[in-house]
C-alpha cells in the first residue's frame, strides 16, 4: 500500500496592521458619514448623551484590522484579516506563534485547542479568541490551497446550490431594490432616552414597515443595548409591524434574560450570539432554546474550527445558524452546512444603499451577492478564493516594529530633573530610534 503523501508544514506566521480606514476585517473602520458609525444607534454607551451621535465617539474602531499570512514548507501561503490592530499581532507573534512554527496545517483541532487553553488565564472572549479565529482562518485558506480546493470542499460539501441574503443596512427600500429577501436595520434609540425614546423607536421601525409594504421581511438589530423590561416592551409596542425577528436585545452576558423575554412574548423570533465566543459560551444559548436564531461571527468566536462545533451543537437543538457578516469567511460555512438557511450581508456603502466589498479594496476578487444571492460555482477557487489586491500591499505595516522597540537606552538622569521626567525623557528618546521605514514599509 503506497504511503501517504508529505504534506507541508507551517514554516512561518507574518502579521501586519492595515493602515487607514476602510480595508479589512474590522467593520467599522470606516470613514466619518458611513451609516453604520454615524447615524442614531442605540448602543451599550447610548446611555450617555455624548456617545450617542456616533459610535466611534466611543471607541468602536480603535483596534483597527490586521492581515495575517501563514507560510508553509513548500511556500504556500494562506491568510486572513480580522480586527485587533497592534494588540492582536503582538498576540500572534509573542504568544500564539510558538504552536504553529512546523505544525501540520491539518491539525486544526489540535492548534485551536493549544492557542484557546494557553490564553484561557487572560482570554476566553473577546480580543484573545478573535485573535485566534484569524488565525484559524488563515490555517483552513492555505489548507484549501495546497489541496487546491475551496474550504466549503474540505469541510463537507455543498448542502446547497446558492445561498440567499438579506441585508443589513439603513434603508430597507433599498435592499429590497438589490434583491435582498429581507433587511435588518439598527435601532436608534436606548432605553434611558425614557419614553418620548420609545415612541420614536416604534415610529421610526412604522416608517419602514410602511415602505416595503406588510410582507417584506424586516429585523430589528438592538445591538446589546436594551434591558429585560424594555424589550418586553417594545416588542409589544410592535405587535402590528410584523417584525422578523428582534436581534442582540441583552448584554451577552444575560442570557437568563433571553428566558424572560421569551416567555414573554412565546411567539416573536429573538436572535443573538454576534458576541459570544466559543462553544461553551454558546453551550447554555442553546441548550436554553429561548432562541429562534444562534449568530456567531467567525471572525470573532474562534474561526471556523470551533463555529463547526457550534454549529453541529445547535443542529441538535434544531436552531438554525445564520453567522454574523464575515464576507467569504461564512459564505463557506453557510453553504456547506444543513443548519444554516440564509446569510447576512452587511452593507458597506457608506450611504447602505449598493452592494460593495466586505473587507472593503483589500481583495481584488471578494465574493458579493448579486439580485441577493450566490452560488456554489461563485465560491469555487482554492482556499477562502481571495487574491489580496497589490494597491491595497501599500496599507499593509510589518507588525515587526511593535516587537523590537529598544529598551535600554534610557537618558543619564539630570541634576535639574525629577525621577519621572527622567524616565520619560528617556522613553522618547528610545522610540525616536526607531524608523520611519518600520512603520511603513509592505
Amino acid at each position: 500500500m503506497a504511503a501517504a503523501r508529505e504534506f507541508p508544514t507551517i514554516k512561518a506566521v507574518r502579521s501586519f496592521i492595515i493602515g487607514g480606514v476602510g480595508s479589512g476585517g474590522d467593520y467599522h473602520n470606516v470613514k466619518g458619514g458611513h451609516w453604520l458609525i454615524d447615524s442614531p444607534i442605540s448602543t451599550p454607551c447610548s446611555q450617555w448623551e455624548k456617545y450617542r451621535a456616533s459610535r466611534t465617539s466611543w471607541g468602536i474602531n480603535v483596534l483597527g484590522s490586521f492581515f495575517l499570512e501563514i507560510e508553509a514548507t513548500d511556500g504556500t501561503v494562506g491568510f486572513a484579516t480580522g480586527f485587533g490592530g497592534p494588540p492582536a499581532c503582538w498576540l500572534v507573534h509573542q504568544h500564539f506563534e510558538r504552536f504553529l512554527i512546523g505544525a501540520d496545517p491539518r491539525n486544526t483541532n489540535h492548534l485551536f485547542e493549544q492557542m484557546y487553553r494557553a490564553s484561557m488565564f487572560y482570554g476566553r472572549k473577546g480580543l484573545p479568541v478573535a485573535v485566534i479565529s484569524v488565525i484559524d482562518l488563515a490555517l483552513w485558506d492555505l489548507l484549501g490551497k495546497v489541496r487546491g480546493e475551496p474550504v466549503y470542499k474540505l469541510i463537507g460539501g455543498n448542502t446547497k446550490d446558492r445561498i440567499d441574503f438579506y441585508c443589513t443596512g439603513p434603508e430597507p427600500p433599498a435592499a429590497k431594490a438589490m434583491g435582498f429577501w429581507g433587511a435588518k436595520v439598527p435601532l436608534p434609540y436606548c432605553p434611558e432616552e425614557g419614553h418620548a425614546g420609545l415612541k420614536k423607536n416604534v415610529e421610526f421601525l412604522r416608517k419602514h414597515r410602511d415602505s416595503v409594504g406588510p410582507d417584506f421581511p424586516i429585523m430589528v438589530d438592538c445591538y446589546m443595548s436594551l434591558n429585560v423590561p424594555y424589550t418586553i416592551e417594545i416588542v409589544k409596542a410592535c405587535e402590528d409591524l410584523n417584525i422578523n425577528w428582534w436581534e442582540e436585545c441583552l448584554s451577552p452576558d444575560d442570557t437568563d434574560g433571553f428566558e424572560q423575554i421569551k416567555r414573554a412574548h412565546p411567539t416573536i423570533k429573538f436572535t443573538t450570539g454576534e458576541h459570544e465566543y466559543s462553544r461553551y459560551g454558546f453551550r447554555k444559548l442553546i441548550e436554553g432554546r429561548n432562541l429562534d436564531i444562534i449568530q456567531p461571527d467567525v471572525m470573532w468566536l474562534g474561526g471556523l474550527t470551533e463555529l463547526l462545533r457550534v454549529s453541529a451543537m445547535a443542529a441538535a437543538y434544531d436552531i438554525p445558524v445564520v453567522p454574523h457578516a464575515s464576507g467569504p469567511y461564512s459564505y463557506h460555512f453557510v453553504i456547506s452546512q444543513p443548519n444554516t438557511p440564509f446569510q447576512e450581508y452587511l452593507a458597506n456603502s457608506p450611504d447602505g444603499k449598493s452592494v460593495l466589498p466586505v473587507f472593503g479594496d483589500l481583495f481584488l476578487d471578494e465574493p458579493i451577492p448579486t439580485k441577493g444571492f450566490l452560488t456554489a460555482a461563485d465560491l469555487d477557487k482554492p482556499g477562502f478564493g481571495l487574491t489580496l489586491n497589490p494597491a491595497a500591499k501599500a496599507k499593509l505595516i510589518p507588525s515587526t516594529y511593535l516587537l523590537t522597540l529598544p529598551t535600554n537606552s534610557l537618558t543619564p538622569p539630570k541634576e535639574e530633573a525629577t525621577p519621572a521626567e527622567d524616565e520619560t525623557n528617556g522613553v522618547v528618546d528610545s522610540l525616536k530610534k526607531v524608523k520611519l521605514s518600520d512603520l511603513t514599509s509592505a
